[in-house]
């Protein structure tokens, strides 16, 4: 009864379609964005100030200006210089990067949080600096990072409901159609609403759950 009036089960299955093209775009974008993160993120921690501060000031860039614009411009570029990207390449690419420009800082404030008497210890054992990064930095600092982390991709998966603006329908432009159509917007959303909690919440709770696992240990 409840979608009798005019929501059927094909604009559900419509939605649904949209929030699989938002999970998508998600996982490549935090996936971009970690690895580059982490990369800029040890630089930012141990590399020079002549290395370190031009990193540090382009991310910034990235950081301070709105993700619409950036957006925008990506996808203005992408035809200015007849790249022939599709719409969903460059919403991965710019996402990618704006998670990454957050995602070196997270990393970078937790390899810093590694006490350096730890990371010299280890350097005395005969240890490479690979090595120490790889079997001692890197583990204590992702213990030490991995609730912002959680929250990063949280914030990225909201953030693609910007993607709408350069043509890719995912779960919100797809509710936007719907809504159109049905005129409907309260129960449209309300739905849109709770599918988006679907797909954060169980992030949210693997997240938590990890994080008292290794207190515990």
């Amino acid at each position: 009864m409840f979608f009798e009036a005019s929501l059927s089960w094909s604009d559900i299955v419509y939605l649904l379609q949209g929030a699989l093209v938002t999970i998508a775009i998600t996982a490549a974008a935090v996936a971009i964005g970690t690895v580059l993160g982490v990369l800029f993120g040890l630089i930012r921690a141990g590399a020079p100030w002549w290395i370190s501060g031009p990193i540090g000031g382009i991310l910034d860039i990235f950081r301070s200006v709105p993700l619409l614009i950036q957006l925008v411009l990506f996808n203005s570029f992408n035809s200015m210089f007849r790249l022939h990207w599709p719409s969903y390449t460059v919403a991965c690419i710019c996402l990618g990067i704006y998670a990454a420009a957050f995602c070196t800082e997270i990393v970078r404030s937790g390899v810093s949080a590694v006490p350096t008497t730890t990371r010299r210890a280890a350097r005395s054992l005969g240890l490479t600096w690979g090595q120490e990064v790889i079997s001692i930095t890197l583990p204590m600092a992702t213990r030490i990072v991995f609730p912002s982390w959680i929250g990063l991709a949280l914030g990225v998966m909201k953030d693609t409901s910007l993607v709408l603006w350069i043509g890719i329908i995912e779960l919100l432009r797809s509710s936007q159609i719907i809504t159109t159509r049905v005129q409907e917007p309260l129960l449209i959303l309300t739905i849109t609403g709770l599918i988006y909690f679907l797909m954060s919440f169980p992030i949210a709770r693997l997240g938590a759950r990890l994080e008292k696992r290794w207190q515990i240990q």
